[in-house]
Parts: C-alpha cells; sequence; structure tokens
C-alpha cells in the first residue's frame, strides 16, 4: 500500500500527531532521499526537514541529497533504493525542472518507499499545479505545469488561505474545473494511504470552482 504525505511546512516541528503517524508508516529506515528545490546550493539543504524527522524519533542509517552533485544515474538509483523519499521545500520551478532535467518522475512513481512533499516539494508531487505571481511565483503570467502525478489531484501547499480565499478561488477556478484541489497552510498535511485520503490541520477541497473547508481526519 503505497503512502504519500503532502506536508505544509512547519515553524518549529512536526505536531505531536503527525510525528506519531509518520513513526507508525514509516517502517523502513535504511535510507532517505531528499530531493533539492535548489540543486545549486548545497550547504544546509534539507536541514530543517531533516530537524523535523528527527524530533518526531525518525533516523534513517543513510542520508543522500539529491541535486546536481550526482550524475543523473547515480541520482536515479539512491531513489530506487530509498526507504523514504522527501521532496524538499524552497523553490518550486526550480525543483520541478530538475525533477525534469534528472527524470526522476518515474522513479519516484515506481518505488514502494514513503513519498513525502514540504510546501513546494508537496506542489511537485501533485499531478498538475499553477504557478502565478498572486501565489508568490516569480513570473509574469499564470501557467499550469505538470508535477509527478503521485496522486490524481492538484495541491496548493503553505499558502496564508483564510486571508485570501476569494483570491485562491478565482485563480485555481479553471483547474479545479479539471481536477480536484487541496489547498492548505502551515503545519497541514494531506495524506494518501491507499485509495484513503485524510487530512491534518486547515485544508481546504477546491473542486468545479466551489471551495469548503475540510474536517481533520487525523
Amino acid at each position: 500500500m503505497k503512502t504519500h504525505y503532502y506536508l505544509g511546512w512547519f515553524n518549529n516541528f512536526f505536531p505531536e500527531t503527525l510525528g506519531r503517524l509518520l513513526q507508525e508508516d514509516i517502517t523502513d529506515r535504511k535510507s532517505i532521499a531528499m530531493i533539492s528545490s535548489n540543486p545549486s546550493i548545497y550547504e544546509d539543504d534539507g536541514a530543517t526537514e531533516r530537524s523535523w524527522l528527527d524530533q518526531a524519533g525518525i533516523m534513517f542509517d543513510e542520508y543522500h541529497l539529491i541535486n546536481y552533485c550526482l550524475q543523473k544515474e547515480e541520482a536515479q538509483t539512491k531513489i530506487q533504493n530509498a526507504s523514504v523519499i522527501f521532496l524538499l521545500g524552497g523553490n518550486i520551478l526550480e525543483q520541478n525542472g530538475f525533477l525534469m532535467e534528472y527524470e526522476l518522475s518515474n522513479p519516484i512513481k515506481e518505488s514502494s518507499a514513503v513519498v513525502m512533499g514540504a510546501s513546494a516539494g508537496a506542489i511537485n508531487m501533485s499531478a498538475k499545479w499553477l504557478c502565478s505571481k498572486s501565489f508568490g511565483d516569480e513570473v509574469d503570467k499564470s501557467s499550469v505545469y505538470n508535477g509527478i502525478g503521485l496522486d490524481n489531484f492538484s495541491v496548493l501547499s503553505h499558502f496564508d488561505l483564510e486571508n485570501n480565499i476569494p483570491l485562491v478561488q478565482s485563480e485555481l477556478s479553471p483547474l479545479s474545473e479539471e481536477i480536484n484541489i487541496y489547498a492548505s497552510n502551515k503545519d497541514c498535511a494531506v495524506r494518501v494511504k491507499g485509495a484513503k485520503i485524510d487530512v491534518f490541520g486547515t485544508v481546504f477541497l477546491i473542486s468545479h470552482s466551489k471551495i469548503r473547508k475540510l474536517d481533520e481526519t487525523l
């Protein structure tokens, strides 16, 4: 049964409930492949996300940072052999380009590892996502990008939803006619385990141009 975590951002550490769920789901801890969202920058990359796992008591025998320091084939092999794959937060477009250039989408989709993504990483895990200046992306024109497509929905992660619901609804309305969109703020998560989708924290579902807040199920 495949397990995917679409995370927001955590200013401190994973909340206790989320940490406990991750403890239960991550049983194989031989290695973790952490995929950079700033693949040309190497220092301290992934330190924050690793601190969340450390605080939750989830340690690995091996830690691998996937960036331009590795050759494409080596990056793919480390992902294929990973117990957990973690797409780091940061620059969504940089990470998206790196995933495509290094042809990492298929190895991630074919893996039996637990796959996690924080903020930018969560967005790139989804099937499609809207790149827009309204969401803080450094672009002049809004465009829809293809993500890895682990699950057939879109994600807007780590955005101040409560104060921007009309903006979010209008921006994402066209895409929501095609696929469901899960939009979350900080300290939130969407977990897909098998065919079941659960939410933790403040998460909204945008579907066919309508938006509604989901009840927590975790």
